[in-house]
């Protein structure tokens, strides 16, 4: 009987205001405190809001990268001539920056961490890193390859920030409170992951996986360039993809990391969403959004996010959905709040949407 291919998450790193490598960001959205404080990489004097989750010592966006790829290949036990014709993935920001365009600097920097095989870029704004783990266990699980190293990475800058403060789109009150009542917006913070994906090569060099993609959906709204589509129509059809792949229930979903920003309308979609979607279990599993503690990294956020969740459910512990003053009508969920949640569940969903109604939804196991 031959054994059904499964992409595995062998070896993490993630950076964020909440600190360097895989077990900072764990105790980071523990301890639920948010990461947010003043902005000194720029001038904000002009600006509505003048804060985000940055780290405060950080190289440029490609040294950051590097580092996160090479330590993600050794945490997944690879060595130099094991990386040897793995391709790369590489979500970031897509507009115009200074340095070299999101194709070159995929070729830059397969180079530098020993990376031969072929490269691709997502910039589809918000869903650029969920779309390329999804990609990449497609790949896997088809057997088309054997492993997948996807980066991404969103340093805060003036323009993003810039456009963001301008669209009256970040929280004044500078804190994140998703599906809460007084929610005033989202507010921006660096992000920089890597993750090695494999099939069962992992298992066979000794290294314990940290998690499996069970599954992942995409669906668009077709609705609004900015605004989400009420119902959540296409998100819905997302989280139904990601379970339909993975050939499980609703009831089977143990935690939900939300994209939930901190947005009247976005987050209500969600919620109208998760109901669609999950039906009456929609009321009972939990739910939080980690960009409460370290902010919105844009393209990043799929695979940080993804990193956070993988690690909570194997660690047991779901974490708090920080910022929170009340329950709103519109979003009738099981919200993490005050602290942790232990939990013995063997799989959780991660979501992601972005302007232009694209949604994705990754399913993750453990155990």
């Amino acid at each position: 009987m031959v054994e059904a291919r499964v992409a595995q998450l062998t070896g993490v790193h993630a950076v964020s205001a909440l600190g360097r490598g895989a077990e900072a960001q764990l105790a980071g959205v523990l301890a639920g405190v948010p990461a947010f404080g003043p902005v000194g990489r720029f001038d904000t004097a002009a600006r509505r809001v003048t804060v985000a989750a940055t780290v405060s010592e950080v190289g440029t966006l490609p040294d950051e990268l590097a580092a996160a790829i090479d330590a993600a290949c050794r945490a997944a036990g690879l060595d130099r001539a094991q990386r040897a014709g793995c391709a790369l993935l590489l979500a970031v920001h897509g507009g115009p920056a200074v340095g070299p365009t999101p194709a070159v600097l995929a070729g830059q920097l397969a180079t530098r961490c020993g990376l031969s095989g072929h490269t691709r870029v997502y910039t589809s704004a918000c869903v650029s890193a969920s779309t390329a783990v999804a990609d990449a266990a497609a790949r896997i699980t088809r057997g088309d390859v054997e492993r997948v190293v996807v980066a991404a990475g969103y340093l805060v800058e003036p323009d993003q920030f810039a456009l963001f403060d301008a669209g009256r789109a970040l929280a004044v009150d500078g804190a994140v409170r998703p599906f809460s009542a007084g929610r005033r917006g989202l507010l921006l913070g660096d992000g920089v992951a890597a993750v090695v994906l494999e099939s069962s090569t992992g298992r066979r060099r000794g290294v314990d996986p940290v998690a499996t993609v069970a599954g992942w959906g995409r669906a668009g709204d077709a609705f609004h360039p900015c605004q989400p589509e009420p119902g959540g129509t296409g998100l819905a059809r997302a989280v139904d993809g990601a379970l339909r792949r993975a050939g499980l229930p609703p009831q089977s979903v143990g935690y939900v990391n939300a994209n939930a920003t901190g947005t009247a309308q976005s987050d209500t979609a969600e919620a109208a969403a998760l109901r669609r979607a999950l039906g009456g279990h929609a009321s009972r599993v939990p739910v939080s959004s980690t960009k409460s503690v370290h902010g919105h990294a844009l393209e990043a956020s799929g695979l940080l996010e993804l990193v956070v969740t993988a690690l909570a459910l194997r660690h047991g512990e779901l974490p708090v959905n920080a910022g929170w003053l009340g329950p709103d009508d519109s979003c009738p969920l099981n919200v993490v709040r005050n602290r942790p949640q232990r939990t013995t569940a063997t799989h959780a969903l991660t979501l992601n949407a972005a302007f232009g109604g694209a949604n994705t939804a990754l399913l993750v196991g453990v155990g």
